[in-house]
Protein backbone atom coordinates (compact mmCIF):
# COMPACT_ATOMS: atom_id res chain seq x y z
CA UNK A 1 0.00 0.00 0.00
CA UNK A 2 1.81 3.06 -0.98
CA UNK A 3 2.16 6.38 1.28
CA UNK A 4 -0.45 8.95 1.01
CA UNK A 5 0.32 12.37 -0.84
CA UNK A 6 -0.09 15.55 1.18
CA UNK A 7 -2.85 16.08 -0.71
CA UNK A 8 -4.86 12.75 -0.01
CA UNK A 9 -3.81 13.70 4.17
CA UNK A 10 -5.47 17.12 4.13
CA UNK A 11 -8.36 15.17 2.34
CA UNK A 12 -8.42 12.51 4.60
CA UNK A 13 -8.14 14.89 7.54
CA UNK A 14 -11.37 16.82 6.12
CA UNK A 15 -13.27 13.91 5.74
CA UNK A 16 -12.58 12.26 8.80
CA UNK A 17 -13.17 15.29 11.09
CA UNK A 18 -16.77 15.54 12.67
CA UNK A 19 -18.57 17.88 14.87
CA UNK A 20 -17.86 15.36 17.56
CA UNK A 21 -14.60 15.88 17.52
CA UNK A 22 -15.18 19.59 18.05
CA UNK A 23 -14.87 20.82 22.26
CA UNK A 24 -17.18 23.34 23.51
CA UNK A 25 -14.45 25.80 23.38
CA UNK A 26 -13.77 25.57 20.19
CA UNK A 27 -17.49 25.53 19.43
CA UNK A 28 -17.70 28.62 21.41
CA UNK A 29 -14.59 30.54 19.55
CA UNK A 30 -15.54 29.30 15.95
CA UNK A 31 -18.99 31.53 16.86
CA UNK A 32 -17.32 34.32 18.31
CA UNK A 33 -15.50 34.06 14.48
CA UNK A 34 -18.38 33.81 12.85
CA UNK A 35 -19.88 36.75 14.26
CA UNK A 36 -17.16 38.68 14.12
CA UNK A 37 -16.90 38.29 10.21
CA UNK A 38 -20.54 38.89 9.82
CA UNK A 39 -19.89 42.25 11.40
CA UNK A 40 -17.40 43.39 8.89
CA UNK A 41 -19.61 41.78 5.86
CA UNK A 42 -22.95 43.82 7.33
CA UNK A 43 -20.53 47.06 7.26
CA UNK A 44 -18.72 46.40 3.66
CA UNK A 45 -22.37 46.59 1.98
CA UNK A 46 -21.94 50.40 2.51
CA UNK A 47 -18.49 50.43 0.60
CA UNK A 48 -18.38 52.02 -2.68
CA UNK A 49 -15.53 49.41 -3.62
CA UNK A 50 -17.82 46.48 -2.72
CA UNK A 51 -20.75 48.33 -4.89
CA UNK A 52 -18.21 46.92 -8.06
CA UNK A 53 -18.62 43.30 -7.36
CA UNK A 54 -22.34 43.92 -6.67
CA UNK A 55 -22.68 45.59 -9.71
CA UNK A 56 -21.04 42.95 -11.66
CA UNK A 57 -22.46 40.16 -9.59
CA UNK A 58 -26.21 41.35 -10.67
CA UNK A 59 -25.30 41.80 -14.08
CA UNK A 60 -23.81 38.46 -14.61
CA UNK A 61 -26.87 36.40 -13.05
CA UNK A 62 -29.54 37.85 -10.66
CA UNK A 63 -30.94 34.09 -9.80
CA UNK A 64 -29.65 31.37 -8.42
CA UNK A 65 -29.76 28.68 -5.31
CA UNK A 66 -27.81 31.19 -2.93
CA UNK A 67 -29.75 33.72 -1.16
CA UNK A 68 -27.58 36.91 -0.70
CA UNK A 69 -27.75 40.74 1.03
CA UNK A 70 -28.74 43.11 -1.97
CA UNK A 71 -28.81 40.66 -5.34
CA UNK A 72 -31.47 38.13 -3.58
CA UNK A 73 -30.23 35.22 -5.55
CA UNK A 74 -27.17 34.18 -7.06
CA UNK A 75 -25.09 31.22 -8.17
CA UNK A 76 -22.94 29.70 -5.28
CA UNK A 77 -19.79 30.05 -6.96
CA UNK A 78 -20.96 33.95 -7.33
CA UNK A 79 -22.14 34.15 -3.38
CA UNK A 80 -19.04 32.39 -2.11
CA UNK A 81 -17.14 35.38 -3.79
CA UNK A 82 -19.42 38.17 -2.71
CA UNK A 83 -19.71 36.99 1.03
CA UNK A 84 -15.62 36.71 0.85
CA UNK A 85 -15.25 40.04 -0.12
CA UNK A 86 -17.71 41.12 2.27
CA UNK A 87 -16.03 39.70 5.08
CA UNK A 88 -12.71 40.45 3.63
CA UNK A 89 -12.63 43.71 2.44
CA UNK A 90 -12.80 46.19 5.91
CA UNK A 91 -9.39 44.26 6.88
CA UNK A 92 -10.94 43.48 10.26
CA UNK A 93 -11.32 40.04 10.59
CA UNK A 94 -9.44 37.47 12.30
CA UNK A 95 -6.09 36.22 11.82
CA UNK A 96 -3.46 33.28 12.56
CA UNK A 97 0.32 34.09 12.92
CA UNK A 98 3.15 31.59 11.84
CA UNK A 99 6.53 32.41 12.32
CA UNK A 100 7.31 33.84 9.02
CA UNK A 101 3.34 34.08 7.80
CA UNK A 102 0.05 35.52 8.37
CA UNK A 103 -3.21 34.22 7.04
CA UNK A 104 -6.89 35.40 7.72
CA UNK A 105 -8.63 32.12 8.15
CA UNK A 106 -12.13 33.40 7.66
CA UNK A 107 -11.48 33.72 4.29
CA UNK A 108 -13.07 30.49 4.04
CA UNK A 109 -16.29 31.11 5.74
CA UNK A 110 -17.65 33.02 2.80
CA UNK A 111 -17.01 29.88 0.35
CA UNK A 112 -18.55 27.63 3.17
CA UNK A 113 -21.08 29.58 3.55
CA UNK A 114 -22.43 29.61 0.09
CA UNK A 115 -22.12 25.72 -0.03
CA UNK A 116 -23.64 25.22 2.75
CA UNK A 117 -27.04 27.05 1.46
CA UNK A 118 -26.95 25.15 -1.74
CA UNK A 119 -26.09 21.91 0.31
CA UNK A 120 -29.14 22.41 2.86
CA UNK A 121 -26.14 22.46 5.92
CA UNK A 122 -26.89 22.31 9.47
CA UNK A 123 -25.56 24.67 11.85
CA UNK A 124 -23.28 21.67 12.72
CA UNK A 125 -22.12 21.19 9.63
CA UNK A 126 -21.13 24.33 8.77
CA UNK A 127 -19.02 24.58 12.17
CA UNK A 128 -17.46 21.63 11.45
CA UNK A 129 -16.35 22.84 7.86
CA UNK A 130 -15.11 25.87 9.66
CA UNK A 131 -12.72 24.13 12.04
CA UNK A 132 -11.94 22.08 9.03
CA UNK A 133 -11.15 25.12 7.20
CA UNK A 134 -9.49 26.99 10.08
CA UNK A 135 -7.06 24.19 11.44
CA UNK A 136 -5.72 23.30 8.05
CA UNK A 137 -5.28 26.78 6.92
CA UNK A 138 -3.35 27.47 10.25
CA UNK A 139 -1.18 24.18 9.63
CA UNK A 140 -0.18 25.06 6.03
CA UNK A 141 0.70 28.24 7.37
CA UNK A 142 2.94 26.89 10.09
CA UNK A 143 4.48 24.29 7.80
CA UNK A 144 5.13 26.19 4.48
CA UNK A 145 5.73 30.40 4.93
CA UNK A 146 5.29 31.00 1.19
CA UNK A 147 4.96 34.66 1.62
CA UNK A 148 8.55 34.58 2.76
CA UNK A 149 9.20 33.78 -1.04
CA UNK A 150 6.72 36.43 -2.32
CA UNK A 151 4.17 33.82 -2.73
CA UNK A 152 0.69 35.31 -1.18
CA UNK A 153 -1.50 33.01 1.62
CA UNK A 154 -4.20 33.11 -0.26
CA UNK A 155 -2.64 29.78 -2.03
CA UNK A 156 -2.99 28.32 1.17
CA UNK A 157 -6.28 29.89 1.36
CA UNK A 158 -7.63 27.61 -1.81
CA UNK A 159 -6.39 24.26 -0.19
CA UNK A 160 -7.81 25.08 2.98
CA UNK A 161 -11.20 26.42 1.58
CA UNK A 162 -10.64 23.31 -1.34
CA UNK A 163 -10.71 20.62 1.90
CA UNK A 164 -13.88 22.39 3.64
CA UNK A 165 -15.41 22.29 0.49
CA UNK A 166 -15.14 18.99 -0.28
CA UNK A 167 -16.57 17.85 3.03
CA UNK A 168 -19.56 20.22 2.42
CA UNK A 169 -20.68 19.15 -0.87
CA UNK A 170 -19.76 15.15 0.06
CA UNK A 171 -16.84 14.28 -2.32
CA UNK A 172 -15.01 11.22 -1.97
CA UNK A 173 -11.61 11.09 -0.57
CA UNK A 174 -10.01 11.05 -4.42
CA UNK A 175 -11.80 13.78 -5.57
CA UNK A 176 -11.17 15.90 -2.87
CA UNK A 177 -7.22 15.30 -3.63
CA UNK A 178 -7.70 16.05 -7.21
CA UNK A 179 -9.57 19.66 -6.00
CA UNK A 180 -7.06 20.32 -3.85
CA UNK A 181 -4.00 19.28 -6.64
CA UNK A 182 -5.71 21.60 -9.27
CA UNK A 183 -6.79 24.74 -6.53
CA UNK A 184 -3.23 24.45 -5.34
CA UNK A 185 -1.22 24.61 -8.84
CA UNK A 186 -3.96 27.53 -9.82
CA UNK A 187 -3.59 29.90 -7.55
CA UNK A 188 -0.43 30.55 -6.71
CA UNK A 189 -0.80 34.71 -6.07
CA UNK A 190 2.20 37.08 -5.40
CA UNK A 191 2.37 38.94 -2.51
CA UNK A 192 2.77 42.21 -4.64
CA UNK A 193 -0.94 42.89 -4.25
CA UNK A 194 0.11 43.58 -0.57
CA UNK A 195 3.15 45.55 -1.23
CA UNK A 196 3.36 49.51 -1.30
CA UNK A 197 1.54 51.11 -3.47
CA UNK A 198 -1.45 49.28 -2.42
CA UNK A 199 -4.43 48.88 -4.31
CA UNK A 200 -8.37 47.85 -3.96
CA UNK A 201 -7.28 43.88 -4.98
CA UNK A 202 -5.80 43.29 -1.83
CA UNK A 203 -9.33 43.14 -0.42
CA UNK A 204 -10.47 41.35 -3.35
CA UNK A 205 -7.60 38.47 -3.88
CA UNK A 206 -9.30 35.77 -1.40
CA UNK A 207 -13.01 36.75 -2.94
CA UNK A 208 -11.72 35.72 -5.82
CA UNK A 209 -9.73 32.45 -4.59
CA UNK A 210 -13.28 31.38 -3.14
CA UNK A 211 -15.17 31.62 -6.24
CA UNK A 212 -12.31 29.48 -7.94
CA UNK A 213 -12.11 26.64 -5.57
CA UNK A 214 -16.07 26.45 -5.42
CA UNK A 215 -16.22 25.79 -9.38
CA UNK A 216 -13.45 23.66 -9.28
CA UNK A 217 -14.48 21.36 -6.01
CA UNK A 218 -17.68 20.76 -7.93
CA UNK A 219 -16.08 20.02 -11.42
CA UNK A 220 -14.25 17.52 -9.20
CA UNK A 221 -17.43 16.18 -8.30
CA UNK A 222 -17.84 15.41 -11.39
CA UNK A 223 -14.85 13.17 -12.03
CA UNK A 224 -12.71 16.11 -13.47
CA UNK A 225 -8.65 14.99 -12.28
CA UNK A 226 -5.50 17.18 -11.56
CA UNK A 227 -2.26 16.81 -9.99
CA UNK A 228 -2.33 14.55 -6.79
CA UNK A 229 1.06 14.83 -6.66
CA UNK A 230 0.78 18.34 -6.57
CA UNK A 231 3.51 18.45 -3.64
CA UNK A 232 5.73 15.54 -4.21
CA UNK A 233 5.71 14.89 -7.73
CA UNK A 234 8.21 16.58 -10.67
CA UNK A 235 8.20 20.10 -10.20
CA UNK A 236 6.06 20.36 -8.25
CA UNK A 237 5.30 22.12 -5.07
CA UNK A 238 8.62 20.79 -3.15
CA UNK A 239 10.83 20.37 -5.64
CA UNK A 240 9.94 24.13 -6.50
CA UNK A 241 9.86 25.62 -3.54
CA UNK A 242 12.45 24.17 -1.35
CA UNK A 243 10.14 23.39 1.38
CA UNK A 244 9.41 19.70 2.83
CA UNK A 245 5.94 20.18 4.46
CA UNK A 246 4.57 16.69 6.35
CA UNK A 247 1.19 17.39 6.77
CA UNK A 248 0.73 15.27 9.70
CA UNK A 249 -2.21 16.71 11.37
CA UNK A 250 -4.44 13.88 13.21
CA UNK A 251 -7.85 13.66 12.55
CA UNK A 252 -10.06 15.64 15.12
CA UNK A 253 -7.16 17.61 16.02
CA UNK A 254 -8.19 21.54 16.06
CA UNK A 255 -5.43 22.78 18.19
CA UNK A 256 -4.45 25.78 16.20
CA UNK A 257 -7.79 27.32 16.25
CA UNK A 258 -7.09 27.95 19.84
CA UNK A 259 -3.97 30.23 18.41
CA UNK A 260 -6.47 32.88 16.06
CA UNK A 261 -6.96 35.87 17.34
CA UNK A 262 -9.46 38.60 16.07
CA UNK A 263 -8.30 42.39 16.21
CA UNK A 264 -9.89 45.33 18.22
CA UNK A 265 -8.70 47.63 15.79
CA UNK A 266 -9.63 48.23 12.37
CA UNK A 267 -5.58 47.80 10.97
CA UNK A 268 -3.22 45.31 9.94
CA UNK A 269 -2.89 43.15 12.57
CA UNK A 270 1.09 43.63 13.06
CA UNK A 271 -0.22 46.89 13.95
CA UNK A 272 -2.40 45.85 16.92
CA UNK A 273 -0.07 46.17 19.49
CA UNK A 274 1.35 49.63 18.89
CA UNK A 275 -2.18 50.84 18.06
CA UNK A 276 -2.96 49.97 21.16
CA UNK A 277 0.25 51.66 22.89
CA UNK A 278 -0.78 55.09 21.55
CA UNK A 279 -4.43 55.16 22.29
CA UNK A 280 -2.98 54.60 26.20
CA UNK A 281 -0.16 57.37 25.73
CA UNK A 282 -2.89 59.34 24.49
CA UNK A 283 -5.66 58.61 27.26
CA UNK A 284 -2.42 58.53 29.95
CA UNK A 285 -0.62 61.63 28.79
CA UNK A 286 -3.19 63.95 27.68
CA UNK A 287 -0.74 64.42 24.34
CA UNK A 288 -1.62 67.49 21.95
CA UNK A 289 -0.77 66.25 18.41
CA UNK A 290 0.39 69.47 17.80
CA UNK A 291 3.44 69.41 20.10
CA UNK A 292 5.02 66.47 19.60
CA UNK A 293 8.43 66.20 17.70
CA UNK A 294 8.91 62.73 16.65
CA UNK A 295 7.45 59.18 16.94
CA UNK A 296 9.94 56.05 17.01
CA UNK A 297 8.08 52.63 17.29
CA UNK A 298 10.26 49.69 17.76
CA UNK A 299 8.58 46.49 16.74
CA UNK A 300 9.39 43.35 15.06
CA UNK A 301 11.06 42.43 11.65
CA UNK A 302 7.29 40.81 10.54
CA UNK A 303 5.72 43.93 11.00
CA UNK A 304 8.49 46.07 10.09
CA UNK A 305 8.96 44.74 6.49
CA UNK A 306 4.70 44.38 5.85
CA UNK A 307 3.59 47.74 7.22
CA UNK A 308 6.68 49.61 8.62
CA UNK A 309 8.77 50.91 5.41
CA UNK A 310 11.01 47.51 4.84
CA UNK A 311 10.65 44.98 2.16
CA UNK A 312 7.09 46.02 1.12
CA UNK A 313 7.73 49.51 0.27
CA UNK A 314 7.72 53.14 1.39
CA UNK A 315 4.03 53.25 4.07
CA UNK A 316 4.28 57.42 4.25
CA UNK A 317 2.43 57.70 0.99
CA UNK A 318 -1.05 56.85 2.23
CA UNK A 319 -3.95 58.36 -0.46
CA UNK A 320 -6.60 55.35 0.19
CA UNK A 321 -7.65 52.65 2.55
CA UNK A 322 -5.63 50.03 1.33
CA UNK A 323 -2.41 52.34 1.72
CA UNK A 324 -3.63 53.59 5.47
CA UNK A 325 -4.59 50.21 7.11
CA UNK A 326 -0.97 48.78 5.88
CA UNK A 327 0.78 51.70 7.25
CA UNK A 328 2.01 52.10 10.74
CA UNK A 329 2.93 55.53 10.27
CA UNK A 330 -0.45 56.75 9.56
CA UNK A 331 -1.75 54.44 11.70
CA UNK A 332 -0.25 56.49 15.07
CA UNK A 333 -1.06 59.54 13.49
CA UNK A 334 -4.40 58.37 12.73
CA UNK A 335 -5.10 57.09 16.74
CA UNK A 336 -3.46 59.79 18.31
CA UNK A 337 -5.25 62.56 16.46
CA UNK A 338 -8.61 60.82 16.48
CA UNK A 339 -8.55 58.20 20.03
CA UNK A 340 -9.76 55.43 17.63
CA UNK A 341 -9.05 52.95 15.00
CA UNK A 342 -12.32 52.13 13.39
CA UNK A 343 -13.35 52.49 9.51
CA UNK A 344 -14.11 55.43 10.18
CA UNK A 345 -10.61 56.51 10.34
CA UNK A 346 -10.23 55.07 6.29
CA UNK A 347 -12.67 57.50 4.67
CA UNK A 348 -10.87 59.52 1.91
CA UNK A 349 -11.87 62.70 3.69
CA UNK A 350 -10.06 61.50 6.62
CA UNK A 351 -6.79 60.09 4.71
CA UNK A 352 -6.00 63.10 2.58
CA UNK A 353 -6.39 65.90 5.99
CA UNK A 354 -3.73 67.74 6.58
CA UNK A 355 -3.26 67.14 10.19
CA UNK A 356 -3.10 63.34 9.78
CA UNK A 357 -0.84 63.47 6.88
CA UNK A 358 1.47 66.16 8.43
CA UNK A 359 1.81 63.96 11.70
CA UNK A 360 2.31 60.47 9.60
CA UNK A 361 5.97 62.11 8.29
CA UNK A 362 7.10 62.34 11.70
CA UNK A 363 6.90 58.43 12.82
CA UNK A 364 9.57 56.57 12.50
CA UNK A 365 9.66 52.75 12.50
CA UNK A 366 12.08 50.37 12.97
CA UNK A 367 13.07 46.98 14.98
CA UNK A 368 15.44 46.01 18.30
CA UNK A 369 18.43 46.08 15.82
CA UNK A 370 19.90 47.71 12.76
CA UNK A 371 20.14 44.65 11.01
CA UNK A 372 17.44 43.11 8.82
CA UNK A 373 19.11 40.52 7.70
CA UNK A 374 20.13 37.61 7.34
CA UNK A 375 16.48 36.61 8.53
CA UNK A 376 17.34 33.38 10.55
CA UNK A 377 20.09 35.10 12.49
CA UNK A 378 17.68 38.37 13.10
CA UNK A 379 14.96 35.60 14.23
CA UNK A 380 17.63 34.44 17.14
CA UNK A 381 19.03 37.69 18.55
CA UNK A 382 16.82 40.79 18.01
CA UNK A 383 14.47 40.76 21.16
CA UNK A 384 11.67 42.25 19.76
CA UNK A 385 11.75 39.64 16.56
CA UNK A 386 12.63 36.79 18.29
CA UNK A 387 9.55 35.99 20.54
CA UNK A 388 7.24 36.02 17.60
CA UNK A 389 4.61 35.14 16.88
CA UNK A 390 3.90 33.81 20.55
CA UNK A 391 4.62 37.64 21.68
CA UNK A 392 4.24 40.49 19.65
CA UNK A 393 6.98 43.00 21.20
CA UNK A 394 6.31 46.53 20.46
CA UNK A 395 7.50 50.07 21.67
CA UNK A 396 6.16 53.29 21.25
CA UNK A 397 7.79 56.67 22.50
CA UNK A 398 6.08 59.88 21.78
CA UNK A 399 8.82 62.99 21.64
CA UNK A 400 7.39 66.40 22.75
CA UNK A 401 8.57 69.74 21.58
CA UNK A 402 9.51 70.32 24.74
CA UNK A 403 11.74 67.78 25.35
CA UNK A 404 9.60 65.26 27.09
CA UNK A 405 9.46 61.73 26.26
CA UNK A 406 6.60 59.15 26.59
CA UNK A 407 6.41 55.05 25.83
CA UNK A 408 4.48 52.51 26.25
CA UNK A 409 6.05 48.45 25.57
CA UNK A 410 3.36 45.83 24.81
CA UNK A 411 3.64 41.74 24.12
CA UNK A 412 0.11 41.36 22.88
CA UNK A 413 -3.31 43.23 22.72
CA UNK A 414 -6.68 42.73 23.70
CA UNK A 415 -7.89 40.03 20.96
CA UNK A 416 -4.60 38.29 20.98
CA UNK A 417 -4.71 34.58 22.18
CA UNK A 418 -3.38 35.33 25.43
CA UNK A 419 -6.05 37.96 25.49
CA UNK A 420 -9.10 36.97 23.91
CA UNK A 421 -12.02 38.92 22.80
CA UNK A 422 -15.01 37.95 25.10
CA UNK A 423 -18.69 37.93 23.85
CA UNK A 424 -19.34 41.50 24.92
CA UNK A 425 -16.87 42.54 23.06
CA UNK A 426 -17.42 40.82 20.13
CA UNK A 427 -20.82 41.69 20.37
CA UNK A 428 -20.55 45.38 20.82
CA UNK A 429 -17.94 45.11 17.51
CA UNK A 430 -20.66 43.24 15.82
CA UNK A 431 -23.42 46.02 16.46
CA UNK A 432 -21.23 48.92 15.18
CA UNK A 433 -20.18 47.58 12.34
CA UNK A 434 -23.75 46.33 11.61
CA UNK A 435 -26.04 48.84 12.95
CA UNK A 436 -25.40 51.16 9.32
CA UNK A 437 -27.00 47.94 7.21
CA UNK A 438 -29.46 45.77 9.34
CA UNK A 439 -32.20 47.33 12.40
CA UNK A 440 -31.37 46.42 15.75
CA UNK A 441 -33.69 43.44 16.30
CA UNK A 442 -32.65 41.58 13.76
CA UNK A 443 -29.16 42.49 14.39
CA UNK A 444 -30.08 40.45 17.89
CA UNK A 445 -31.60 37.71 16.32
CA UNK A 446 -28.35 36.90 14.22
CA UNK A 447 -26.38 36.79 17.17
CA UNK A 448 -29.38 34.28 19.03
CA UNK A 449 -28.50 31.98 15.81
CA UNK A 450 -24.86 32.03 15.75
CA UNK A 451 -24.66 31.50 19.57
CA UNK A 452 -27.62 28.70 19.18
CA UNK A 453 -25.87 27.70 15.46
CA UNK A 454 -25.32 23.74 16.28
CA UNK A 455 -29.87 23.35 17.04
CA UNK A 456 -30.33 26.09 13.80
CA UNK A 457 -30.27 25.17 9.79
CA UNK A 458 -27.60 27.49 7.90
CA UNK A 459 -30.39 28.81 6.38
CA UNK A 460 -31.88 30.70 9.53
CA UNK A 461 -28.81 32.62 8.99
CA UNK A 462 -28.66 33.31 5.52
CA UNK A 463 -32.15 34.32 5.56
CA UNK A 464 -31.52 36.89 8.28
CA UNK A 465 -28.58 37.96 6.36
CA UNK A 466 -30.39 38.38 3.72
CA UNK A 467 -32.63 41.23 5.00
CA UNK A 468 -29.43 43.29 4.86
CA UNK A 469 -30.52 45.32 1.77
CA UNK A 470 -33.08 47.11 3.52
CA UNK A 471 -30.48 49.88 4.91
CA UNK A 472 -27.41 49.70 2.73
Amino acid sequence: MKDLGITEKIARFALQSAYSHLSNDIRDQLKKHLLDSIGSMLYSLQAPTVQKLLRQTASLQQDGACQVPVIGHTAVDRAAQLYTLLIRYPDFMDNFLGKEATCHPSDNIGAVLAAAQLAGASGRDLLTTMAVAYQLECTLVEQMPLMAKGIDHTVLLAMSVTAALGKMFSLTEEETAHAIGITASTFNTTVTTRASYTYEWKGFASSLVALGCTNVVLLAKEGVTGPVSYFEGPKGFKEEFGMDPAFDCATGDFSLIKKCILKSYNAEVHTQPAVEAMLELRQQYNIAPAEVEKIDVTTFLTAYNIVGGGQYGNRKLVQTKEQADHSLPYLMAVALLDGEVWPQQFLPERIRRADVQALLQKVETGTGLPLHSPRKLIEKIDPYTAPYPEKMNTKVCVKLKSGEEHCIKKEDFKGFHTRPLSWDDVIAKFHRLGAGSLDEATREQIIRTVQNLENEDVSTLTNELSGSHALA
